[in-house]
C-alpha cells in the first residue's frame, strides 16, 4: 500500500493499493485545524485499511505499507509543514521512501479522470491575502502523470482571469489524498522524481528571527 498525507488546503490521508486502488480515505476541511487532526485521521485510515501494525489481528502479508507520498505544496508556511512533516516521521518510524508530490498534480488528475472536458486548465487555490497560487496543465503523459505547462505562480486574486487570459480555470478548495498517491505511484513506477524535498511556500514565514544586536554607542 501507499500512503499519501496533504495539508496544502485541508488535510488529506489516504491508502491505496499497489494498483492504484482506494483501501481507504479521511479529511478535514478547516485550512488551519492540520495539527489537531491530522494524528486521528492517519489511525483512522489505518484502521480502516487493515494495515498490519495497527490491527495486530490481520496478517502482514498485502498489508504492509511500501512508500509514503507527501503532498509539497503549494501552500501556507505552517499548515503545510505540518503535513510534510507527518509525512516524513511516518516513513522514518517504518523506515520507508519518501515520494514528494506537488499537490496541483492531485487535483489536475482529479480532473482528467472525471471530467470529459480535458483541454488546458488551471488548478486555482486560495493563497490567502487575496492572492491565489496557479498551475496550468494539459492531459496526462504517457505515464499517466498530468503535464504541466506553466509553472506554479502566486498572483493577486483579482488579477487572475487576466493572468490566465481565456484558460479555463478550475478552483479548488480540498485536494483528494487518494489521487496524489495515484500520481505518487505513476511517478514511482516510471522512476521518475516530480519535484525536490524542498516544499513550494507561496511566501515567507511572517515570523523571522531576530537579527544581531545594534552596537550601542558610548
Amino acid at each position: 500500500m501507499i500512503l499519501a498525507v496533504d495539508t496544502s488546503l485541508g488535510t488529506a490521508v489516504a491508502l491505496i493499493d499497489a494498483d492504484g486502488a482506494r483501501r481507504a480515505e479521511a479529511g478535514a476541511v478547516d485550512p488551519l485545524g492540520h495539527a489537531e487532526v491530522i494524528g486521528d485521521l492517519l489511525v483512522g485510515v489505518l484502521c480502516e485499511a487493515g494495515d498490519a501494525r495497527v490491527d495486530v489481528l490481520r496478517e502482514a502479508d498485502d498489508t504492509d505499507i511500501t512508500h509514503v507520498v507527501a503532498g509539497m505544496g503549494p501552500g501556507p508556511f505552517t499548515g503545510l509543514r505540518i503535513g510534510i512533516a507527518a509525512a516524513r516521521a511516518f516513513a522514518l518510524g517504518r523506515g520507508l521512501p519518501v515520494i514528494p508530490v506537488p499537490s496541483h498534480f492531485a487535483a489536475a488528475l482529479t480532473v482528467l479522470e472525471t471530467e470529459t472536458e480535458t483541454e488546458t486548465f488551471a488548478i486555482v487555490t486560495d493563497a490567502r491575502r487575496r492572492e491565489v497560487a496557479i498551475t496550468v496543465f494539459d492531459g496526462l503523459d504517457d505515464d499517466g502523470i498530468p503535464v504541466v505547462v506553466a509553472d506554479t505562480v502566486l498572483v493577486r486574486a483579482a488579477d487572475a482571469d487576466a493572468h490566465l487570459d481565456g484558460i479555463r480555470r478550475i478552483d479548488v478548495s480540498t485536494l483528494s489524498a487518494t489521487d496524489l498517491a495515484r500520481v505518487g505511484a505513476r511517478a514511482l513506477a516510471a522512476e521518475r522524481v516530480l519535484t525536490g524535498d524542498e516544499p513550494l511556500y507561496m511566501r515567507h514565514p511572517d515570523v523571522t528571527l531576530p537579527g544581531a544586536p545594534k552596537k550601542v554607542g558610548t
